[in-house]
């Protein structure tokens, strides 16, 4: 059984999602010397191309940081710099700590399929958006996408140490209308989707491109439960 552990620390500050660079920023500028799971940018600059284990996001319209497995025990080097007093953009901010969850998560294949919601979700990139547009069935771009979050869900697994034994299975049940996110300067199309899948995913995961910075984010469905992230 592969466990993970996850914690979400929930700030009582409300940001925007244009912000959560910035958040970001705040965060990394509080410390001297961040370790790198803080920014994924070596002593050289040089990226570190590993799944972010750190991720800053945007939860019920409030700053959240998610940590993952190895960065559970380094965000603590945050709250040890004690500098909570911090600048998003201009705007002059105390950071306020309002929920705290701890969990270890189950992250396998099972026979029964789970339901998510994945909210900004950057699939695409300059090559495969050339193969997606050029598909003119709607089933067509729907297999397409399932394949890049199926990708998308295989290189999480690996990033945190974890293979699977049998095969990874995605459905893509219904989809907004996609549209153009800007991320790092550039605009790029997003999607939120519903899906079913084979795998037990942690709740509040990122998937596909820029999930340090809150896109891709994941939540399951569950009866009678509001999945509203924004």
């Amino acid at each position: 059984m592969n466990k993970q552990k996850i914690l979400i620390i929930g700030f009582a500050n409300e940001i925007k999602r244009e912000e959560i660079h910035l958040f970001r920023g705040a965060v990394i500028n509080a410390m001297q010397n961040a370790n790198l799971l803080f920014h994924n940018h070596d002593s050289e600059d040089k990226l570190r191309y590993s799944y972010p284990l750190i991720q800053y996001k945007r939860i019920h319209r409030k700053a959240a940081i998610v940590c993952i497995g190895e960065g559970t025990e380094v965000i603590g080097e945050f709250f040890s710099a004690g500098k909570f007093d911090v600048l998003i953009g201009n705007r002059p901010v105390t950071l306020e700590v309002d929920s705290v969850k701890a969990n270890q998560s189950i992250i396998q294949i099972w026979q029964d399929d789970f339901t998510y919601r994945i909210r900004t979700w950057l699939p695409l990139n300059q090559i495969n958006y050339g193969m997606y547009s050029r598909l003119d069935g709607i089933a067509e771009k729907y297999s397409f996408l399932e394949r890049m979050l199926t990708g998308n869900i295989l290189s999480f697994a690996k990033g945190v140490g974890i293979h699977f034994d049998k095969q990874v299975q995605c459905c893509i049940t219904a989809a907004d209308e996609p549209r153009l996110t800007r991320y790092k300067g550039v605009k790029m199309m997003s999607f939120d989707v519903e899906f079913k899948s084979n795998v037990s995913l942690p709740d509040y995961i990122g998937l596909g491109k820029g999930v340090s910075l809150g896109c891709g984010t994941v939540v399951r469905k569950y009866e009678k439960n509001s999945d509203n992230n924004e």
